[in-house]
């Protein structure tokens, strides 16, 4: 089994927010597979779907960003899920909006769901896709910039984006993650550099 986890903020006021885009794609694949995300015992929403013969446990955190961890954590530990098979989609300001980039594993830079899911699990070493939403204006505040909501004419490229990121996971999850990377991932995708928490 693989877990989806996306990050984000629980609640209207944040719904519609760039730091939500974790959120919206686990919440767009849901919607296709007509799931609904229920609250479960691990602070989070959740519903399972079959992606190919596969079965995928959706997620969104129900414990605000800089705690997401703690969801994670809980989550691996009813679950059983191994590190290679936790699959976290967030936000990244250090990638054009419109562009997605897939990892294995690596730091949580300057984000804060990632840093508390790092902290929480004590690793590293599980694959991510980054959803960009940059670049930042110069002079913007990076926490204005992240808890606003998308622009209307950014609607249509994040919507883009959101299929693309779906694409993704669904070739992860039924060919792995080299061949994802190599299929998603492409040069000249960042934005000018900001902070991405």
């Amino acid at each position: 089994m693989w877990v989806l986890v996306g990050l984000g903020n629980p609640g209207k006021r944040y719904s519609a927010t760039r730091h939500n885009a974790g959120f919206m794609l686990v919440q767009r694949i849901a919607e296709r597979h007509n799931v609904g995300l229920r609250k479960r015992s691990f602070s989070a929403k959740a519903a399972q779907v079959m992606l190919g013969s596969t079965p995928v446990l959706l997620v969104c955190p129900w414990t605000y960003m800089n705690r997401s961890g703690k969801a994670v954590k809980e989550l691996i530990r009813r679950t059983g899920v191994k590190p290679e098979c936790l699959l976290v989609a967030y936000d990244d300001l250090d990638l054009s909006l419109g562009k997605i980039r897939i990892r294995k594993a690596g730091g949580p830079g300057t984000h804060n769901g990632m840093i508390s899911v790092v902290q929480e699990i004590d690793s590293t070493k599980f694959p991510r896709i980054r959803i960009g939403i940059g670049p930042l204006a110069p002079g913007a505040d990076a926490a204005d910039f992240v808890l606003a909501d998308f622009q209307e004419g950014e609607k249509p490229i994040l919507e883009d984006c959101l299929a693309k990121a779906e694409d993704a996971v669904e070739l992860i999850v039924s060919d792995g993650i080299e061949i994802a990377m190599n299929r998603f991932n492409s040069k000249g995708d960042n934005a000018k550099k900001g902070n991405s928490g």
